[in-house]
């Protein structure tokens, strides 16, 4: 009994032993001096597309408003009463007054 007893303690202590040795392994790769390459630096960087700012000036006509939701609560965003067959429209960051029937922008606001 005392024989198995001193087995199965020395098996324990080799065991509590053996666990740090075992992690403290590296298991990464292996690199020799000459295997270890230098790094490139990225000269290409993606690119972020903007979208062309386009600039509104009176008298211009704009064949797509009809696509644009108009703003109908214009006081809110501190524009002025549109007059008969004008409506505001939003595109991009600006509000244009346009004339219903010719498309044509009447006045320019910029967005806040």
């Amino acid at each position: 009994m005392k024989l198995i007893s001193r087995a199965l303690l020395a098996a324990l202590a080799v065991s509590i032993a053996a666990v740090p040795m075992a992690q403290a392994r590296d298991n990464g790769p292996r690199h020799n001096q000459h295997d270890v390459r230098p790094v490139k630096p990225r000269t290409h960087l993606p690119q972020r597309y903007e979208k062309p700012r386009h600039h509104w000036a009176k008298g211009q006509r704009i064949a797509d408003w009809k696509r644009r939701t108009a703003v109908r609560d214009w006081h809110r965003h501190g524009l002025k009463r549109p007059g008969r067959g004008q409506q505001w429209v939003k595109i991009d960051n600006e509000y244009l007054l346009i004339s219903i029937a010719t498309g044509i922008v009447a006045g320019i606001a910029a967005g806040r």
